[in-house]
């Protein structure tokens, strides 16, 4: 009986071991960080593709402080952006790009639509040399394809930091679909990208 006892309690720690050791190997993560005009919009989208675990609504690419008020000013030199957190066994970065390069425009330099400003730039902060050759390629392909009627003016920049923004930027468009941006510039663009994408929604 004792020896079953043990034999079963061997059984029980392997099989608690092999699950944290699978969920351990199945937790990568992987972060990319962009700036495609106002960042209410660019959250909206990527919370709704599968595989993209959290984003974070923030300011990099710039110097000093980075709150809402100093970074409107243009003075900082910082972009509106997000941080994602993605599971490259579900979504790559290549699709990221893609899903980036299809929900803004990338050749209207300093402004997104009704938003001007250096900090609303379309820009994309790489963390490694992976991340720079394959955003690199990613406007050489679709530069030679003419996907764009004019050049892409997307930057690419080392990553050198993100600031999150204040807590009532999180989750915005979610938490505030009634407001009038919201339902003016960020719902149509929701209803574009959701039929566009359709097999990447969560």
């Amino acid at each position: 009986m004792n020896r079953n006892r043990h034999l079963l309690a061997a059984a029980l720690l392997a099989a608690i071991v092999l699950g944290r050791t699978n969920a351990m190997a199945g937790s990568k993560t992987e972060v990319a960080t962009l700036g495609g005009g106002c960042f209410w919009c660019t959250e909206a989208v990527f919370e709704e593709v599968d595989g993209v675990k959290k984003v974070v609504s923030g300011y990099a690419g710039g110097d000093g402080p980075a709150d809402y008020k100093a970074v409107c000013s243009g003075t900082t030199g910082h972009a509106e952006c997000v941080q994602i957190t993605y599971d490259p066994e579900k979504i790559g970065y290549r699709d990221i790009l893609t899903v980036f390069f299809r929900t803004h425009d990338p050749t209207t330099l300093n402004r997104q639509g009704a938003d001007r400003g250096t900090q609303y730039r379309s820009v994309i902060f790489v963390h490694d040399a992976e991340q720079k050759k394959l955003a690199t390629e990613a406007i050489s392909i679709l530069t030679a394809e003419k996907v764009f009627d004019k050049p892409i003016v997307t930057e690419i920049a080392p990553y050198e930091g993100f600031h999150a923004a204040e807590d009532y930027h999180q989750d915005y468009y979610r938490n505030n679909k009634q407001q009038g941006y919201c339902q003016a510039v960020i719902s149509p663009k929701m209803a574009k990208f959701r039929k566009e994408f359709a097999d990447k929604l969560k």
